[in-house]
């Protein structure tokens, strides 16, 4: 039997079955002690040790049961040993020696209770020997004189605090393991949304520096040469800033992008701004919003690539129904197709059910294509 996980039912607000709630039961043997104290019960001194044996054995199954650390073996050896202690005290004593299977029905429900699989395993054999005890020691007080009142208020404590302990025990241990898996989910959740961040902020920050780090150095190439088209790049730099700025509190609150149109009239800027020809087809037909927001994204990220990694002197961009293309003729070696970047925007792609391929050309060059195979929302 494998070792069970650490179990704290009574965490669920504090009002969950527990051992020591359950061990109140044992007050049930004041009956049996009341015949060792009025010495009734000969010889006392084998009475008085029975009503302690099976009280401990009780409580010790009771706590076994309720600790994953331990063995449920060990609960249910523990069981079997009270089942015996209270068989025997019942059949050499009787009378007020029935209220013993009180307890034992309140321990047998807490072990079946605890069983990883109710299909047929342990419990059979433990319904079926608390049963047998239950039986043979209602049967033999009723034949020695004890009212069928008595007899079947005996049958009936032993059975409903076994069904009833049973029956609460397992619903405390579904509901323990719904909150479990609640807060797995909500945990997954918060991961979840700090990759978005994470992924947003990389796209958007990644694009808007290296588009600002060329402006910058073209200004400094003409600043001296010419001072009017240097003034004009730093007021594209600071609009750029401004344009980074809202989209970070854009990807704050949850925004995915400002769409492919705007991405595309980005990217000219960008790859013109680096020195590179753009070249962008596309068809004019209308995308969802998902699709033109997702490929807003590709757009934006093999753009970025092209302008920091490339060299290149052209950059064509083609759109045809729901397949992107960003090809370069530069330096294949000098893209990276295993970036963050484009890691990132693989898995997105891969979320909304679409391919994305990215490598070496051919005949020279980089090629990113990106296809949406399902319909994206």
């Amino acid at each position: 039997m494998r070792r069970r996980p650490p179990l704290d039912l009574a965490r669920i607000d504090g009002s969950g079955p527990d051992a020591r709630g359950l061990s109140v039961w044992v007050v049930v043997l004041a009956w049996p002690a009341s015949d060792v104290v009025s010495g009734s019960a000969r010889p006392r001194w084998a009475a008085a040790l029975l009503v302690a044996v099976v009280a401990v054995l009780f409580v010790a199954t009771l706590r076994t049961a309720f600790d994953g650390r331990r063995p449920l073996r060990a609960a249910v050896l523990l069981l079997a040993a009270q089942t015996a202690a209270t068989g025997a005290a019942i059949a050499w004593f009787g009378g007020h020696w029935l209220s013993a299977l009180g307890v034992l029905g309140v321990a047998a429900g807490a072990v079946i209770g605890h069983l990883p699989r109710p299909r047929g395993g342990l419990e059979v054999p433990m319904f079926a020997g608390v049963g047998g005890v239950t039986a043979v020691a209602t049967g033999s007080a009723w034949l020695g004189g004890l009212g069928t009142g008595g007899v079947a208020a005996a049958a009936w404590t032993t059975l409903t605090a076994g069904l009833v302990t049973t029956i609460v025990v397992r619903l405390f241990l579904v509901i323990t393991l719904l909150r479990d898996a609640r807060e797995e989910l909500a945990s997954a959740a918060v991961e979840r949304e700090r990759l978005r961040f994470s992924r947003d902020l990389h796209d958007l920050l990644g694009h808007t520096l290296s588009l600002m780090v060329v402006q910058a150095q073209a200004v400094r190439r003409i600043a001296e040469r010419d001072p009017a088209l240097a003034a004009r790049q730093a007021a594209d730099i600071e609009t750029v800033g401004r344009d980074a700025l809202g989209e970070v509190r854009q990807a704050v609150a949850g925004y995915r992008g400002r769409g492919l149109a705007a991405e595309l009239d980005a990217a000219r800027s960008a790859l013109a701004a680096a020195g590179i020809e753009p070249v962008v087809r596309r068809s004019d037909d209308p995308l969802p919003p998902g699709a033109d927001a997702l490929l807003g994204w590709a757009v934006r990220e093999g753009v970025t690539n092209v302008v920091r990694h490339s060299g290149a002197r052209t950059c064509t961009i083609t759109l045809e129904d729901d397949v992107l293309s960003i090809v370069d003729d530069g330096s294949a070696t000098g893209t990276p197709s295993g970036g963050h970047g484009l890691r990132g925007l693989r898995e997105r792609v891969a979320d909304a059910g679409g391919s994305l391929t990215a490598g070496p050309r051919p005949g020279g060059g980089f090629a990113l294509t990106v296809r949406l195979t399902t319909e994206v929302p």
